[in-house]
């Protein structure tokens, strides 16, 4: 009985998400304000969840019931909640390795909204089952008071050079982004280029809000594995920091997602139409974040970065992760 109406619910779930009828947006409202509130699970920090929550609420005098914490776990409770037979969350914000394994385990459901449209087509995940709504650069940074402008390095060879021994920092969860250099540069190749940079003996630190910190404290030099954003927001505070792009240089799509069996569906789905839309757009890009609505401008060249395919990576995870623990994380385990 109760798998048959977690079934029908899913289908009725399923169909809101999908609804494109002429009426959409006054159903929409009128639903999600009936349904009174939601309750969101991301990897936002506080500080950049704050005004997009409140100017959600402020607009529709809907609640949202925000859970904040880092991408595993995030989707341990997920998952373990789903397992149980427990439905808590109504949707996602969160990074895209993270909103990957939610559709794995089956938890999300697709879903339409007209800011599509104004949305890139390759920033989408192939299948479908999440939008993106930031993207996230993977930038090398560095103290502009212990690199002289002429000394930045200008490619991933220059950081071999012998001044740079014992001075490079690299964040120690940055598996996709050094799967995805490694293969840009010929697997093999690749390969053989991050043993040479792991000999070097770069310092190993956890959290990229960390690492950027130490760059602007001046305890390291030059991070490869930085966040352009958190970059942004330091550098527009006055700290001797900047970053620059190695090509190949990548970047990731953060996204939204609806839960398959939301206790709060047209909620959940208004707040994703108004976290896409040029509104809730501009607000991302207020927190120093790149927006992924083009009709939000943005100073951000994106032209020099690829956007990582995290769902043809999913596969190969495992392997990536131990060639990555072998050479960056031995020493730490």
């Amino acid at each position: 009985m109760l798998l048959a109406l977690l079934a029908a619910f899913a289908v009725h779930a399923h169909e809101i998400y999908l609804y494109q009828g002429a009426d959409r947006a006054q159903r929409l409202v009128s639903q999600a304000k009936k349904e009174g509130t939601l309750t969101l699970y991301s990897t936002m920090t506080l500080e950049d969840a704050t005004p997009l929550l409140a100017a959600f609420e402020k607009k529709y005098g809907i609640k949202v019931r925000m859970w904040r914490a880092v991408n595993q776990k995030l989707v341990q409770r997920a998952v373990a909640e789903a397992r149980a037979g427990q439905h808590a969350v109504d949707a996602f914000e969160g990074s895209g390795p993270g909103l990957e394994i939610l559709h794995q385990e089956g938890l999300l459901e697709k879903f339409h909204s007209p800011a599509f449209a104004d949305i890139p087509r390759e920033a989408f995940p192939r299948h479908g089952y999440y939008a993106p709504d930031n993207l996230l650069f993977t930038v090398m940074g560095y103290n502009t008071k212990l690199v002289k402008p002429e000394e930045v390095p200008a490619t991933y060879e220059d950081l071999l050079l012998p001044k740079w021994r014992g001075k490079l920092g690299i964040e120690a969860s940055n598996v996709a982004w050094f799967a995805a250099v490694a293969k840009a540069m010929g697997e093999e190749k690749g390969l053989a280029y991050f043993q040479k940079l792991a000999a070097s003996g770069p310092q190993i630190r956890s959290g990229h809000t960390l690492m950027t910190e130490l760059v602007a404290a001046g305890e390291i030099p030059i991070a490869l594995t930085l966040y352009n954003q958190a970059v942004d927001k330091l550098k527009e505070k006055g700290a001797p920091i900047d970053w620059k792009p190695l090509a190949p240089a990548f970047g990731r799509a953060d996204g939204i997602a609806m839960a398959k069996h939301a206790s709060h569906p047209h909620a959940a789905l208004l707040f994703a139409d108004f976290v896409l839309s040029p509104e809730g757009q501009r607000i991302i890009k207020e927190r120093a974040r790149v927006p992924v609505n083009r009709t939000v401008d943005s100073s951000f060249d994106q032209r020099v970065f690829k956007i990582i395919d995290l769902a043809a990576l999913l596969g190969e995870w495992e392997t990536w992760e131990k060639r990555w623990q072998a050479l960056f994380l031995r020493e730490r385990r």
